[in-house]
């Protein structure tokens, strides 16, 4: 899992900078998509389906699932924020439901930066398994109709586990 993980961060930044020099190599395309830039916020239509996560957690020694099967959606309503909402089976193997928003005002070639702001539940140590707020550091990539989420969730006292969640997605329309 650690391997795989690592192998998807690479593409992505391998894919941030080869887009980065070709955008640069291009005069009829702005330089500031070559590098770390600021997205601006424009009316969009796409809506997403997503998978679970794979995570690699930051504590190993836990025998915690990191296989979390799922499915979620997508609404992307602007170029820099999407509406999400799904479901998964968590770290702790109980099932959890998430709605929320993905604001992604900054990008680093193709690569979009931002944070999940979202609403979870079904974690047992957690308010009992009942709603919590979360912000988790999201990355995004998308090529066409195919794309990947990358969150960093952060850890928690003893009642949430953090580490690094993959998540696939495919555009529907």
């Amino acid at each position: 899992m650690k391997a795989a993980l690592t192998r998807c961060a690479l593409a992505l930044a391998a894919c941030a900078y080869t887009c980065g020099q070709a955008q640069a190599q291009d005069p009829g395309q702005a330089q500031p998509y070559a590098s770390f830039h600021q997205v601006d916020a424009v009316q969009a239509s796409e809506f997403w389906l997503d998978s679970g996560f794979a995570t690699e957690h930051f504590k190993r020694n836990r025998n915690l699932n990191g296989g979390n099967r799922g499915v979620g959606f997508e609404y992307r309503f602007l170029t820099t924020a999407v509406a999400t909402a799904g479901g998964f089976v968590n770290s702790d193997r109980a099932w959890s439901d998430y709605v929320g928003v993905i604001w992604q005002p900054h990008a680093f070639g193709p690569i979009r930066l931002g944070a999940a702001i979202a609403a979870f539940n079904g974690y047992p140590r957690m308010r009992r398994g009942g709603w919590f707020p979360a912000v988790i550091p999201t990355a995004t990539y998308e090529y066409k109709r195919v794309g990947v989420n990358v969150g960093i969730v952060p850890s928690y006292k003893d009642r949430l586990y953090g580490g690094i969640s993959v998540q696939l997605k495919v555009r529907l329309f």
